[in-house]
């Protein structure tokens, strides 16, 4: 009876461990398919109410941006991968490394990884001061 008992227990702890692993590889997988790094942000002269910001965008293989707009004008480079921009109204773009591409404000678009590799693009955004970088769209 008793090793009945410490096996059901060692079971138990197993189970326990088992669910902590794919609860925490499932809660890892909720963050957002996009990344977004600013590495520079300043208010420019001459540009009143806007603000100058670049920013490192990063998807993952498979992943999409999701439709989204921005509050101003953006210019972006391709580093490095594959991803095509889906404009609305308009037939789908590819972008690979080396690629520029200009968005101008509140544009709807989506950005998909087309790629095996991450996408990367470095963006300069000029956007209206004290709005958020992307605003989702439905």
């Amino acid at each position: 009876m008793k090793k009945i008992l410490l096996t059901l227990g060692g079971l138990g702890l197993a189970a326990g461990l088992a669910a902590g692993v794919i609860w925490t590889q499932f809660a890892g997988a909720q963050q957002d398919p996009i990344k977004r790094t600013s590495l520079f942000k300043t208010e420019v002269e001459g540009l009143q109410g806007k603000e100058v910001n670049l920013i490192l965008v990063e998807l993952a293989p498979g992943a999409e941006s999701g439709k989204h707009t921005h509050p101003g004008d953006e210019i972006g480079y391709v580093i490095s991968g594959s991803a095509n921009l889906e404009l609305a109204g308009k037939k789908p773009t590819s972008l690979k490394s080396g690629s520029v591409l200009h968005l101008t404000p509140k544009q709807v678009h989506n950005v998909k990884n087309s790629g095996k590799t991450p996408f990367k693009a470095l963006v300069l955004g000029i956007y209206t001061k004290g709005e958020p970088v992307a605003t989702p769209v439905k």
